[in-house]
């Protein structure tokens, strides 16, 4: 039998909102569950009183909604969760307007811009009106060519916040690539950056912009913020305004659109090996609601919390970071090198920071453990909990590594997902223990079997991981 690598205590289990979730479920529908194999089965069982009772529990924020749970519940695709429904996302995200710290934007040469809740509504306002007044309505694209970035953020709740779809690439993407993104969703509106930095250089984007701006159909506004220079100049690029012309300075409200629980929030896109990239859509309510549950329920997020995610804006991760706002969380937005100017500089944000949930790739952990890291002896991370990784298996010698030189106290959760579904199949469990090589549980609601050539479900053996009823 194998012995686990990290075992939660007893203490910290029971104030887990895991266990708060299953105290309410037992209570509410007269179960007796005692760990989390139970309430899993309970939650496939049952995955309309599931999903009813997780937007309780997470406290979503709408006008409506609705009496109805799920339309068409043996359709995949064709189900339709809470079909009256109406919220809006942004709405969720800033539900907060006080002077805690909501968000901190970093780049790898040191600047730091901190946003409290308030300031960030503010900000968001500012943009919001400012589409608004050029008719930015729900269903139009607005596009981000963004590094990962306060600048970011605000553009896409601003957009959201009127039931506009936010699509977002990273500004090292090549033309080409960009093109065959945007070129699909034809945007009303380009948010770019003047430029951005990684592993000591710094590049100038504007030439890319307005190549881009020229080949997009039907792009009226492109919004240049000044990344690398206090001023850029924008005048190569057709239909620009700068940040601060753009915006309208004395907004203080957000108007948000109330809107389905269907309605597009988020295009995606594959990752391109097969042909053009695909797009994928995703739903604000859907969306909405598997962050809620996996930040609340498998990650224990709360308002006390400081969550990080190495990531950029063209990865779905920066699209689960961000949704840390609707809970309360702070926000650790990084863009640049993990190993610049040091191949420690990401250890120096968390103890800097007072990181509570650091997300990574495996990749990175294996590189930390290459370059002879020893974090757990060089930096001061006792506020450090959980540490996330995802983007590949991770290893057996780095769940090893982990332990042996990040921390011992720490919840390794290894969580498995992906674009299609812009949230997890596979995810930690804060009143399970940790065991060497293995992901943690399945996430609950989420009814993850694996299937043989014949499909049929087996266990013990190699197969196809499916997913076998519908889920938001």
């Amino acid at each position: 039998m194998q012995q686990p690598l990290w075992v939660p205590e007893a203490s910290s289990i029971q104030a887990s909102q895991l266990k708060v979730f299953m105290a309410l479920v037992n209570q509410r529908y007269e179960q007796k569950h005692s760990n989390y194999d139970d309430l899993f089965a309970w939650s496939v069982d049952n995955n309309q009183e599931f999903w009813e009772l997780v937007w309780e529990f997470s406290e979503v924020v709408a006008s409506d909604q609705g009496s109805r749970v799920l339309d068409n519940p043996d359709k995949m695709p064709g189900a339709r969760w809470f079909p009256e429904a109406r919220l809006n996302f942004a709405e969720n995200l800033l539900r907060f307007r006080d002077d805690r710290q909501a968000v901190v934007s970093l780049r790898e040469d040191g600047q730091r811009t901190s946003l409290t809740h308030a300031e960030l509504y503010d900000q968001v306002a500012q943009i919001a009106l400012a589409l608004e007044k050029m008719g930015v309505g729900p269903g139009d694209r607005v596009a981000g060519f963004v590094p990962n970035c306060h600048y970011a953020l605000i553009a896409m709740l601003a957009a959201t916040s009127l039931g506009a779809i936010w699509s977002s690439c990273s500004p090292d993407f090549g033309f080409n690539g960009v093109l065959d993104r945007f070129g699909q969703i034809e945007p009303k509106v380009l948010f770019a950056t003047d430029g951005y930095l990684y592993n000591g250089k710094r590049i100038n984007s504007l030439p890319q912009v307005a190549e881009i701006a020229e080949a997009l159909d039907g792009l009226e506004q492109v919004v240049v913020f000044p990344y690398l220079n206090a001023h850029p100049e924008i005048t190569s690029v057709s239909k620009a305004s700068l940040w601060d012309d753009f915006r309208i300075p004395d907004a203080k409200e957000i108007d948000f659109a109330e809107l389905p629980f269907d309605h597009p929030l988020y295009i995606m896109y594959s990752s391109g090996t097969t042909g053009v990239p695909k797009c994928i859509v995703h739903s604000a309510g859907g969306t909405l609601l598997q962050h809620l549950k996996e930040h609340q329920l498998h990650t224990d997020l709360t308002q006390k919390d400081v969550l990080f995610y190495y990531t950029t804006c063209g990865w779905m991760m920066w699209n689960w970071l961000v949704s840390g706002l609707a809970v309360g969380a702070s926000l650790v937005l990084f863009d640049g090198s993990p190993f610049a100017p040091e191949p420690k500089a990401l250890w120096d944000v968390a103890e800097r920071e007072g990181i509570t949930v650091f997300g990574t790739s495996a990749k990175y952990i294996a590189a930390c453990e290459k370059a002879g890291l020893q974090p757990g002896k060089t930096h001061d991370l006792s506020k450090l909990r959980a540490l996330l990784s995802t983007g590949s298996p991770l290893s057996h010698e780095s769940f090893d590594y982990v332990y042996r030189e990040i921390k011992e106290d720490l919840l390794l959760a290894s969580i498995s997902g992906g674009t299609d579904i812009i949230s997890c199949f596979a995810l930690g469990c804060p009143i399970r223990p940790v065991y060497r090589g293995q992901l943690q549980c399945r996430g609950l609601g989420m009814d993850v079997q694996v299937y043989n050539d014949q499909g049929q479900p087996v266990v013990g053996e190699k197969g196809e991981l499916v997913c076998v009823q519908p889920f938001p």
